[in-house]
């Protein structure tokens, strides 16, 4: 067997060399901005002991901001994967006047400051609100901002999909009679479901985490609006910085399990593609 020449020798040094390099960079920068804070984090959570932070966890004003935000963070992701699908659909399949604004201001929740989204909820959906309807201080305010944040997510992930989807397999199953739900069902959706899971699985873990569009027009009420990251807040005002901590280390592994989900999803999609 022919040994390979020192120029092909030395240019693999070359490639290894820049490879481990730039992982090493990569992960400290990673380390720097994400892994060494929510270590500290973790770390802060952990001097309380396992008996502490589960009677802060499982106080009942912290489990009922919890169990709110779970049920809104669900809620919210259902109610994307169906209107986000739709919105994806229209701006790909449908032409009509406005379309590009319209496309555009699917990313300005993305631009907008979270706070400057909640003080404009809370004008137009107040008790001095423009439209006259007063949604203020209640659980469908907590719906609307987590709704405002999260949508592009959705939206975003089928849009790619469905611009590389073919027509004519759709063309075709229509001519072999199928109508258009049946053609919808059966040939788009299952394409279409890796990039709707993933989206509203985004969907969930940015609303789980939402504080900033939620604080003003929910009212911060405990039993009624208060959710998960408004009641960290609450904590740390209190002087229970350690029980924030706590209640952050259980968002943080519930935001982490449901991306862990979406790499499995989006890994069996890259399978079904193949």
């Amino acid at each position: 067997m022919a040994r390979p020449a020192p120029s092909q020798v030395l240019r693999r040094r070359k490639v290894r060399r820049s490879t481990w390099l730039g992982v090493g960079l990569v992960t400290l920068y990673l380390s720097v901005i994400v892994l060494i804070p929510l270590a500290a984090v973790a770390w802060h959570a952990a001097e309380l002991g396992p008996a502490a932070i589960w009677r802060v966890v499982s106080s009942p004003d912290t489990r009922a901001a919890l169990q709110l935000s779970l049920f809104s963070s669900l809620a919210v992701a259902a109610i994307n994967a169906v209107v986000g699908t739709i919105i994806a659909w229209v701006l790909v399949r449908d032409t009509f006047p406005g379309k590009t604004i319209v496309n555009a201001l699917i990313d300005l929740p993305f631009a907008l400051p979270t706070i400057v989204a909640g003080l404009t909820l809370l004008a137009l959906y107040g008790p001095k609100g423009a439209l006259g309807v007063n949604l203020a201080y209640t659980r469908a305010a907590v719906m609307l901002a987590l709704l405002f944040v999260t949508l592009p997510f959705v939206v975003r992930s089928v849009q790619p999909v469905l611009m590389e989807l073919e027509k004519d397999v759709e063309e075709a199953a229509s001519s072999l009679g199928a109508h258009g739900p049946t053609v919808f069902r059966r040939v788009v959706l299952p394409s279409l479901l890796p990039a709707i899971v993933s989206g509203a699985g985004l969907s969930f873990a940015r609303a789980i985490g939402e504080f900033g569009s939620v604080v003003l027009i929910s009212g911060n009420i405990p039993f009624k609006t208060q959710i998960a990251p408004v009641r960290i807040f609450a904590l740390i005002e209190s002087g229970d910085s350690a029980g924030a901590a706590a209640l952050a280390v259980v968002l943080l592994l519930i935001s982490f399990s449901v991306l862990l989900l979406l790499a499995f999803v989006q890994r069996w999609g890259r399978k079904g593609d193949e």
